[in-house]
């Protein structure tokens, strides 16, 4: 059974058959995970063996573990400072703050990756304006090209780690102060303000060989009065025509408001999202929106699709925690990321 387009989550630590049913849907191609789905390593990893098991291709698992306060896993897992830290390094040490940021990526997803997780939704490229409530300090910095410096740092890390990474949130979510979680989000600047600062983080990443994005739930009036996601102008014309983007587009969550209250209807929104030129789309904490797309969605995966969705499953480098702990680099790695945040930043580099 081939993936389908939908990432949609579960219930618990343990699938139920209701999980089960959901995930064994053609129209499912993908689980997004949340600390409700978390207690231990252990379980985790009999977690995604169970739903690696259902399907052949097997589902794409996802999660958002980006470091700060947006970090679902904490008990056994390395506790990951936000993105501002690596900014701040950057200002005094910037050789220093690249080095960290690989090694940050490194660890996220080496450990991840130990646990059967394909990829985190990391790193977010917005821009940090000062202002945007729900970016903040996930933000590396307010310079693009400080983060575009940084951002490529931890995907070379998470490479290491057997991961790709996902650039969110594009065209750029920093600049309003709106968090489209909650309500329909509007950034009124012209596409030259855009192209000139938010979008420079995306198009270096881009050509340094991203392999997904995911667009913002934000309203650009004077580029197009469809939210970015929902846009075939921001995601065909611009991301993939102009900017020459080739990987997977991956929607924000449908349920969020800035989602909701520009499309009632669950189906109009995945399917608008799709024709607009997404690969998969996002539903979470939404059971009754899951049952409604998958009972009445009908979409049918292009070959190109398949092959973007294909590329987004992790290499297993590591087999389990216990013998990703016994790897030196990993050791050293997370010695060093400890050190992120204290003012005596005097480890020798490696």
């Amino acid at each position: 059974m081939s993936l389908g387009p939908v990432m949609l989550d579960i219930e618990g630590t343990q699938l139920t058959e209701y999980d089960r049913r959901k995930l064994l849907h053609p129209l499912t191609g993908g689980v997004i995970l949340f600390t409700r789905n978390y207690s231990n390593s252990h379980q985790l990893a009999e977690l995604t063996r169970e739903i690696h098991a259902l399907r052949n291709p097997h589902l794409l698992i996802a999660v958002d573990h980006e470091g700060g306060r947006i970090q679902r896993f904490q008990k056994d897992f390395t506790k990951l400072p936000a993105m501002r830290e690596l900014g701040k390094i950057w200002d005094k040490q910037p050789t220093r703050a690249r080095h960290f940021a690989k090694q940050l990526g490194y660890v996220l997803a080496s450990e991840l990756n130990a646990c059967g997780v394909d990829f985190s939704f990391t790193p977010v490229l917005d821009i940090d304006y000062g202002q945007s409530c729900v970016i903040g300090d996930r933000a590396f910095h307010h310079d693009p090209d400080v983060i575009s410096e940084l951002a490529h740092q931890l995907m070379l890390g998470l490479r290491k780690g057997g991961m790709l990474a996902i650039g969110k949130h594009f065209p750029g979510h920093g600049y309003i102060q709106t968090d489209s979680h909650h309500a329909i989000s509007i950034d009124h600047r012209p596409y030259a303000d855009i192209e000139l600062n938010d979008l420079r983080p995306f198009q270096k990443m881009i050509d340094y060989g991203l392999a997904g994005i995911m667009p913002a739930h934000v309203i650009y009036p004077n580029i197009d009065q469809n939210p970015a996601g929902f846009s075939s102008t921001w995601l065909q014309k611009i991301l993939r025509a102009e900017m020459q983007f080739e990987g997977c587009i991956f929607s924000d969550d449908l349920s969020m408001r800035g989602a909701a209250d520009y499309l009632e209807s669950i189906i109009m929104r995945a399917r608008t999202a799709l024709n607009a030129g997404c690969d998969m789309v996002l539903v979470c904490n939404n059971p009754q929106g899951v049952d409604a797309l998958l009972s009445q969605l009908q979409w049918e995966m292009s070959a190109t699709s398949l092959s973007r969705l294909a590329r987004m499953h992790a290499r297993n480098n590591f087999g389990s925690m216990t013998k990703l702990r016994e790897n030196a680099d990993y050791v050293q790695a997370v010695r060093e990321i400890g050190s992120i945040g204290c003012e005596n930043l005097h480890l020798p580099l490696q």
